[in-house]
């Protein structure tokens, strides 16, 4: 079996992974009542997004281990925080359990592949 080349933060399975459940999160939130436009979609809609965001930036950053680490930081937080948002759509009934677990699952193993990089950057950095 041989393994795609990683040329940018796209080829990431788990920039993936993140791309596609802040999708499905735009798509569910769609559904949010109108007085949560500007608190829980919008928060949830950004966490997400920022997730992508910042992997986009750390793969920038893979000159310098410190800075590569501190964007893949952010993006720990942001996964961190988007499972925060949709444990609250859930209780507030905005989406089902069903689909809160399986967006819960896909930031698990976002945060599962963050971690590993970030615990073992080297692999990852460009040698100058």
């Amino acid at each position: 079996m041989t393994r795609e080349a990683i040329k940018d933060h796209k080829d990431l399975g788990i920039y993936k992974i993140a791309f596609s459940a802040a999708m499905e999160i735009f798509n569910l939130s769609k559904k949010f009542p109108i007085e949560e436009r500007f608190a829980l979609t919008d928060q949830v809609r950004r966490s997400s997004r920022s997730v992508c965001a910042n992997l986009a930036e750390a793969w920038r950053k893979r000159r310098y281990e410190a800075a590569f680490v501190a964007k893949l930081n952010d993006c720990e937080a942001e996964a961190a925080e988007t499972q925060t948002w949709v444990d609250f759509a859930i209780q507030c009934g905005y989406i089902n359990s069903e689909s809160g677990r399986e967006l819960y699952v896909r930031y698990n193993q976002v945060l599962s592949g963050l971690v590993s990089m970030i615990n073992n950057p080297s692999p990852w950095l460009i040698n100058r």
